[in-house]
Protein backbone atom coordinates (compact mmCIF):
# COMPACT_ATOMS: atom_id res chain seq x y z
CA UNK A 1 0.00 0.00 0.00
CA UNK A 2 1.14 2.93 -0.77
CA UNK A 3 2.31 5.49 1.84
CA UNK A 4 -0.27 7.73 2.87
CA UNK A 5 -0.17 10.53 5.45
CA UNK A 6 -2.81 11.01 8.08
CA UNK A 7 -4.13 7.50 8.15
CA UNK A 8 -6.31 7.39 9.49
CA UNK A 9 -8.13 10.06 9.15
CA UNK A 10 -11.37 12.08 8.02
CA UNK A 11 -13.42 10.52 4.99
CA UNK A 12 -12.28 13.68 2.03
CA UNK A 13 -9.47 15.16 4.60
CA UNK A 14 -6.37 15.89 2.52
CA UNK A 15 -3.02 17.54 3.28
CA UNK A 16 -3.59 21.00 1.74
CA UNK A 17 -7.24 20.92 3.77
CA UNK A 18 -4.86 19.98 7.06
CA UNK A 19 -2.46 22.74 6.72
CA UNK A 20 -4.95 25.34 5.79
CA UNK A 21 -6.97 24.08 9.48
CA UNK A 22 -3.42 24.32 11.10
CA UNK A 23 -3.31 28.06 10.09
CA UNK A 24 -6.73 29.29 11.19
CA UNK A 25 -5.92 27.93 14.23
CA UNK A 26 -2.72 29.72 14.95
CA UNK A 27 -4.89 32.74 13.79
CA UNK A 28 -8.20 31.79 15.53
CA UNK A 29 -6.81 31.32 19.29
CA UNK A 30 -4.18 33.40 18.74
CA UNK A 31 -6.15 36.72 18.20
CA UNK A 32 -9.09 35.25 20.17
CA UNK A 33 -6.53 36.05 23.21
CA UNK A 34 -5.16 39.23 22.10
CA UNK A 35 -8.69 40.17 22.24
CA UNK A 36 -9.61 38.85 25.54
CA UNK A 37 -6.56 40.44 27.07
CA UNK A 38 -8.14 44.00 25.27
CA UNK A 39 -11.50 43.41 26.67
CA UNK A 40 -10.61 41.48 30.43
CA UNK A 41 -7.24 43.26 31.10
CA UNK A 42 -4.43 40.77 32.07
CA UNK A 43 -5.34 40.35 35.68
CA UNK A 44 -5.76 37.13 37.29
CA UNK A 45 -9.11 37.44 38.12
CA UNK A 46 -10.18 36.07 35.19
CA UNK A 47 -8.65 33.86 32.14
CA UNK A 48 -8.20 35.42 29.00
CA UNK A 49 -8.50 32.30 26.89
CA UNK A 50 -10.44 29.29 28.64
CA UNK A 51 -9.03 25.37 27.64
CA UNK A 52 -12.39 24.11 25.55
CA UNK A 53 -11.29 26.61 22.71
CA UNK A 54 -8.48 24.71 21.64
CA UNK A 55 -10.91 21.98 20.88
CA UNK A 56 -13.29 24.51 19.43
CA UNK A 57 -10.79 25.70 17.15
CA UNK A 58 -9.91 22.00 15.91
CA UNK A 59 -13.63 21.36 14.69
CA UNK A 60 -14.37 24.57 13.65
CA UNK A 61 -10.75 24.82 11.41
CA UNK A 62 -10.39 21.09 10.63
CA UNK A 63 -14.01 20.21 10.27
CA UNK A 64 -16.35 23.27 9.20
CA UNK A 65 -18.39 21.44 7.94
CA UNK A 66 -19.28 19.32 10.85
CA UNK A 67 -22.93 20.03 12.50
CA UNK A 68 -20.71 20.01 15.91
CA UNK A 69 -18.55 22.71 14.77
CA UNK A 70 -20.89 25.08 13.04
CA UNK A 71 -22.09 28.65 14.70
CA UNK A 72 -24.40 28.25 17.47
CA UNK A 73 -22.58 24.63 18.61
CA UNK A 74 -19.46 26.59 19.37
CA UNK A 75 -21.21 29.64 21.25
CA UNK A 76 -24.34 27.98 22.45
CA UNK A 77 -22.63 24.77 23.38
CA UNK A 78 -19.56 26.48 25.65
CA UNK A 79 -21.56 29.20 27.11
CA UNK A 80 -24.43 26.81 28.32
CA UNK A 81 -22.23 23.90 29.39
CA UNK A 82 -20.27 26.29 31.43
CA UNK A 83 -23.52 28.09 32.87
CA UNK A 84 -24.43 24.44 34.02
CA UNK A 85 -21.14 23.74 35.61
CA UNK A 86 -21.41 26.90 37.50
CA UNK A 87 -24.76 25.71 38.78
CA UNK A 88 -23.66 22.10 39.62
CA UNK A 89 -20.23 23.48 41.45
CA UNK A 90 -22.46 25.82 43.61
CA UNK A 91 -25.13 22.88 45.00
CA UNK A 92 -22.64 20.06 44.64
CA UNK A 93 -19.20 20.22 47.03
CA UNK A 94 -17.75 17.15 45.88
CA UNK A 95 -15.53 17.21 43.33
CA UNK A 96 -15.91 13.81 41.79
CA UNK A 97 -19.63 13.72 41.83
CA UNK A 98 -19.89 17.28 40.50
CA UNK A 99 -17.72 16.53 37.76
CA UNK A 100 -19.66 14.20 36.60
CA UNK A 101 -22.94 15.55 36.87
CA UNK A 102 -21.82 18.50 35.28
CA UNK A 103 -20.99 16.86 32.03
CA UNK A 104 -23.78 14.96 32.36
CA UNK A 105 -26.26 17.71 32.74
CA UNK A 106 -24.42 19.69 30.01
CA UNK A 107 -24.54 17.39 27.13
CA UNK A 108 -28.49 17.19 28.19
CA UNK A 109 -29.19 20.42 27.51
CA UNK A 110 -26.97 21.10 24.75
CA UNK A 111 -28.88 18.34 23.59
CA UNK A 112 -32.37 20.30 24.29
CA UNK A 113 -30.82 23.47 22.87
CA UNK A 114 -29.61 21.70 19.30
CA UNK A 115 -25.87 22.90 20.51
CA UNK A 116 -24.08 20.00 21.21
CA UNK A 117 -20.37 20.57 20.95
CA UNK A 118 -17.99 17.87 22.75
CA UNK A 119 -15.95 20.92 24.30
CA UNK A 120 -18.81 22.18 25.95
CA UNK A 121 -17.98 19.03 28.28
CA UNK A 122 -14.73 20.34 28.97
CA UNK A 123 -16.49 23.90 29.80
CA UNK A 124 -18.20 22.06 32.40
CA UNK A 125 -15.72 20.72 33.81
CA UNK A 126 -13.82 23.75 33.85
CA UNK A 127 -16.42 25.52 35.69
CA UNK A 128 -16.39 23.28 38.31
CA UNK A 129 -12.72 23.13 39.34
CA UNK A 130 -10.87 26.12 37.12
CA UNK A 131 -9.37 27.05 40.29
CA UNK A 132 -10.03 30.49 41.69
CA UNK A 133 -10.13 33.01 38.96
CA UNK A 134 -12.95 30.73 37.84
CA UNK A 135 -14.52 30.70 41.63
CA UNK A 136 -14.15 34.80 41.72
CA UNK A 137 -16.26 35.06 38.33
CA UNK A 138 -19.02 33.27 39.45
CA UNK A 139 -21.76 33.17 37.02
CA UNK A 140 -20.38 35.91 35.15
CA UNK A 141 -17.66 32.65 33.85
CA UNK A 142 -20.21 31.41 31.63
CA UNK A 143 -20.62 34.85 29.28
CA UNK A 144 -16.91 36.41 30.36
CA UNK A 145 -15.07 34.94 29.26
CA UNK A 146 -16.33 32.37 27.51
CA UNK A 147 -19.39 33.15 25.82
CA UNK A 148 -17.03 36.06 24.88
CA UNK A 149 -13.98 33.71 23.94
CA UNK A 150 -16.61 32.13 21.27
CA UNK A 151 -17.94 34.87 19.86
CA UNK A 152 -14.70 36.12 18.49
CA UNK A 153 -13.50 32.89 17.89
CA UNK A 154 -16.00 31.75 15.81
CA UNK A 155 -16.15 35.39 14.30
CA UNK A 156 -12.71 34.95 12.91
CA UNK A 157 -13.33 31.56 11.74
CA UNK A 158 -16.07 32.60 9.88
CA UNK A 159 -13.25 35.39 7.82
CA UNK A 160 -10.56 33.02 7.79
CA UNK A 161 -13.16 30.87 6.17
CA UNK A 162 -14.09 33.17 3.67
CA UNK A 163 -10.93 34.20 3.12
CA UNK A 164 -9.97 30.76 2.41
CA UNK A 165 -12.73 30.20 -0.11
CA UNK A 166 -14.55 27.93 2.59
CA UNK A 167 -17.61 27.66 3.03
CA UNK A 168 -18.87 28.76 6.57
CA UNK A 169 -21.07 28.54 8.35
CA UNK A 170 -21.94 25.19 6.13
CA UNK A 171 -25.63 25.12 4.99
CA UNK A 172 -26.42 21.77 4.08
CA UNK A 173 -27.54 20.96 0.08
CA UNK A 174 -31.61 21.28 0.21
CA UNK A 175 -33.12 18.11 -0.96
CA UNK A 176 -33.72 18.25 -4.92
CA UNK A 177 -36.83 19.43 -5.61
CA UNK A 178 -38.98 19.12 -9.03
CA UNK A 179 -37.85 22.02 -11.09
CA UNK A 180 -41.88 21.89 -12.69
CA UNK A 181 -43.27 23.33 -9.58
CA UNK A 182 -45.01 19.61 -9.11
CA UNK A 183 -44.94 17.20 -5.77
CA UNK A 184 -43.37 14.33 -8.40
CA UNK A 185 -39.40 14.28 -6.87
CA UNK A 186 -36.72 15.11 -9.61
CA UNK A 187 -35.46 12.54 -11.91
CA UNK A 188 -32.33 11.61 -10.06
CA UNK A 189 -34.51 10.58 -6.89
CA UNK A 190 -36.78 8.34 -8.73
CA UNK A 191 -34.60 5.19 -9.08
CA UNK A 192 -32.50 4.29 -6.66
CA UNK A 193 -32.61 4.49 -3.05
CA UNK A 194 -35.38 6.96 -1.26
CA UNK A 195 -34.71 9.25 1.65
CA UNK A 196 -37.09 6.71 3.71
CA UNK A 197 -34.47 4.09 3.10
CA UNK A 198 -31.65 6.36 4.72
CA UNK A 199 -33.35 6.77 7.73
CA UNK A 200 -34.28 3.36 7.73
CA UNK A 201 -30.73 2.60 7.39
CA UNK A 202 -29.59 4.82 10.35
CA UNK A 203 -32.24 3.21 12.65
CA UNK A 204 -31.37 -0.21 12.09
CA UNK A 205 -27.22 0.68 12.88
CA UNK A 206 -27.71 2.61 16.14
CA UNK A 207 -25.08 4.63 15.93
CA UNK A 208 -24.92 8.50 15.54
CA UNK A 209 -22.76 10.19 12.79
CA UNK A 210 -21.01 13.64 12.31
CA UNK A 211 -23.02 14.46 9.15
CA UNK A 212 -26.06 16.29 8.59
CA UNK A 213 -28.42 14.07 7.07
CA UNK A 214 -29.06 16.21 3.84
CA UNK A 215 -25.16 16.04 2.98
CA UNK A 216 -25.05 12.48 3.96
CA UNK A 217 -27.79 12.04 0.81
CA UNK A 218 -26.03 13.43 -1.08
CA UNK A 219 -23.32 11.98 -0.31
CA UNK A 220 -24.86 8.52 -1.53
CA UNK A 221 -26.12 10.34 -4.46
CA UNK A 222 -22.71 11.27 -5.61
CA UNK A 223 -21.18 7.48 -4.60
CA UNK A 224 -24.42 5.78 -6.96
CA UNK A 225 -23.50 8.69 -9.62
CA UNK A 226 -19.64 7.74 -9.72
CA UNK A 227 -20.23 4.00 -9.50
CA UNK A 228 -22.44 4.45 -12.77
CA UNK A 229 -19.74 6.50 -14.28
CA UNK A 230 -16.71 3.71 -13.49
CA UNK A 231 -19.22 1.05 -14.98
CA UNK A 232 -19.30 3.13 -18.29
CA UNK A 233 -15.81 4.52 -18.55
CA UNK A 234 -15.91 3.68 -21.91
CA UNK A 235 -18.21 5.38 -23.17
CA UNK A 236 -17.00 9.03 -23.64
CA UNK A 237 -18.78 12.10 -24.76
CA UNK A 238 -16.79 12.28 -28.24
CA UNK A 239 -18.59 8.66 -29.02
CA UNK A 240 -22.16 10.21 -28.54
CA UNK A 241 -22.48 14.10 -29.28
CA UNK A 242 -23.66 15.92 -32.60
CA UNK A 243 -20.88 17.42 -34.16
CA UNK A 244 -22.65 19.78 -36.60
CA UNK A 245 -23.59 22.52 -34.26
CA UNK A 246 -26.28 25.10 -34.16
CA UNK A 247 -24.91 28.01 -32.56
CA UNK A 248 -26.21 31.67 -32.09
CA UNK A 249 -23.95 34.85 -31.58
CA UNK A 250 -24.36 36.70 -28.65
CA UNK A 251 -25.14 39.65 -30.40
CA UNK A 252 -27.78 38.22 -32.45
CA UNK A 253 -31.39 39.42 -31.71
CA UNK A 254 -33.92 37.21 -29.71
CA UNK A 255 -36.27 36.65 -32.97
CA UNK A 256 -33.15 35.04 -35.06
CA UNK A 257 -32.08 33.04 -32.15
CA UNK A 258 -36.00 32.18 -31.89
CA UNK A 259 -36.15 31.43 -35.67
CA UNK A 260 -33.14 29.27 -35.31
CA UNK A 261 -34.41 26.93 -32.17
CA UNK A 262 -38.03 26.59 -34.74
CA UNK A 263 -35.86 25.84 -37.90
CA UNK A 264 -33.95 23.33 -36.66
CA UNK A 265 -36.66 21.95 -34.14
CA UNK A 266 -34.26 22.39 -30.93
CA UNK A 267 -34.44 23.24 -27.61
CA UNK A 268 -30.87 24.65 -26.91
CA UNK A 269 -28.85 26.89 -28.82
CA UNK A 270 -24.85 27.58 -27.64
CA UNK A 271 -24.25 31.22 -27.35
CA UNK A 272 -20.62 32.42 -28.68
CA UNK A 273 -18.81 35.53 -28.76
CA UNK A 274 -16.21 37.10 -31.61
CA UNK A 275 -14.14 34.99 -31.06
CA UNK A 276 -16.80 31.57 -31.52
CA UNK A 277 -15.80 30.50 -27.87
CA UNK A 278 -18.82 29.27 -26.06
CA UNK A 279 -20.31 32.41 -23.43
CA UNK A 280 -23.86 30.75 -22.97
CA UNK A 281 -26.55 28.94 -23.89
CA UNK A 282 -29.98 30.67 -24.70
CA UNK A 283 -33.86 28.18 -24.78
CA UNK A 284 -37.40 29.63 -25.45
CA UNK A 285 -37.43 29.53 -21.62
CA UNK A 286 -35.18 33.10 -21.71
CA UNK A 287 -35.50 33.89 -24.88
CA UNK A 288 -39.49 34.67 -23.45
CA UNK A 289 -37.29 37.62 -21.43
CA UNK A 290 -35.38 39.02 -24.49
CA UNK A 291 -36.17 42.43 -25.54
CA UNK A 292 -32.87 43.24 -27.36
CA UNK A 293 -29.81 40.88 -27.95
CA UNK A 294 -29.43 37.52 -26.70
CA UNK A 295 -26.71 38.34 -24.73
CA UNK A 296 -28.76 40.11 -22.43
CA UNK A 297 -30.96 36.87 -21.55
CA UNK A 298 -28.70 33.92 -22.33
CA UNK A 299 -27.61 31.87 -19.12
CA UNK A 300 -24.36 29.57 -18.45
CA UNK A 301 -23.99 26.50 -20.29
CA UNK A 302 -23.18 23.39 -18.74
CA UNK A 303 -20.27 21.43 -20.69
CA UNK A 304 -17.81 19.06 -21.12
CA UNK A 305 -14.76 17.72 -22.69
CA UNK A 306 -14.62 15.06 -25.29
CA UNK A 307 -13.11 12.83 -22.95
CA UNK A 308 -15.29 13.09 -20.24
CA UNK A 309 -17.16 9.99 -19.32
CA UNK A 310 -20.82 10.30 -20.86
CA UNK A 311 -22.65 9.17 -18.24
CA UNK A 312 -21.18 11.88 -15.79
CA UNK A 313 -23.43 14.40 -17.37
CA UNK A 314 -26.39 12.83 -16.17
CA UNK A 315 -26.81 15.70 -13.45
CA UNK A 316 -26.50 18.40 -15.48
CA UNK A 317 -29.24 16.37 -18.10
CA UNK A 318 -31.52 15.63 -15.49
CA UNK A 319 -31.75 18.54 -13.54
CA UNK A 320 -35.23 19.61 -15.05
CA UNK A 321 -33.63 22.62 -16.61
CA UNK A 322 -30.87 21.73 -18.93
CA UNK A 323 -31.86 20.19 -22.15
CA UNK A 324 -28.14 19.80 -23.66
CA UNK A 325 -24.35 20.53 -22.46
CA UNK A 326 -21.81 21.40 -25.17
CA UNK A 327 -18.37 19.65 -25.13
CA UNK A 328 -15.33 21.67 -25.88
CA UNK A 329 -11.98 21.98 -25.98
CA UNK A 330 -9.48 23.78 -23.17
CA UNK A 331 -10.10 27.53 -25.47
CA UNK A 332 -14.02 26.83 -25.08
CA UNK A 333 -14.48 26.46 -28.72
CA UNK A 334 -17.43 23.93 -29.75
CA UNK A 335 -16.83 20.26 -30.77
CA UNK A 336 -19.82 18.90 -30.60
CA UNK A 337 -23.38 18.47 -28.25
CA UNK A 338 -25.03 16.19 -26.40
CA UNK A 339 -28.72 16.03 -25.97
CA UNK A 340 -31.16 14.08 -23.06
CA UNK A 341 -32.40 12.20 -26.11
CA UNK A 342 -28.40 11.71 -27.04
CA UNK A 343 -27.79 10.29 -23.72
CA UNK A 344 -31.13 8.32 -22.96
CA UNK A 345 -30.38 6.35 -26.67
CA UNK A 346 -26.69 5.91 -25.71
CA UNK A 347 -27.78 4.37 -22.13
CA UNK A 348 -29.96 2.27 -23.97
CA UNK A 349 -27.79 0.97 -26.36
CA UNK A 350 -25.30 0.06 -23.68
CA UNK A 351 -27.73 -1.52 -21.66
CA UNK A 352 -28.81 -3.65 -24.51
CA UNK A 353 -25.27 -4.90 -25.42
CA UNK A 354 -24.79 -5.82 -21.60
CA UNK A 355 -27.62 -8.05 -21.85
CA UNK A 356 -26.99 -9.27 -24.57
CA UNK A 357 -23.17 -10.39 -24.24
CA UNK A 358 -24.57 -11.45 -20.26
CA UNK A 359 -26.92 -14.41 -22.66
CA UNK A 360 -24.07 -15.25 -24.75
CA UNK A 361 -21.76 -15.38 -21.49
CA UNK A 362 -24.47 -17.74 -20.23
Amino acid sequence: MAFRLFVPILAGATLRERLIACIGATIGIALTGAIGGLVLGNGPHVPLLVAPMGASAVLLFAVPASPLAQPWSIIGGNTISALVGVIVAHFIHEPALATGIAVALAIAAMSFARCLHPPGGAAALTAVFGGPAVTAAGFLFPFVPVALNSIVLVALGYGFHRLSRRSYPHVPAPAPKSAHGTIDPPPQERVGFRPEDIDAALGALHETFDIDRNDLERLLRQVELQAMVRTHRTLLCEDIMSRDVVSVHEDDTADQARQQLLDHNIRTLPVVNAEARLVGAVGLRELTKATDTVKDVMSKAGTASPDTPAMSLLPVLTDGRSHAAVIVDGERHILGLITQTDLLAAAARVQTTDKALAVAVG
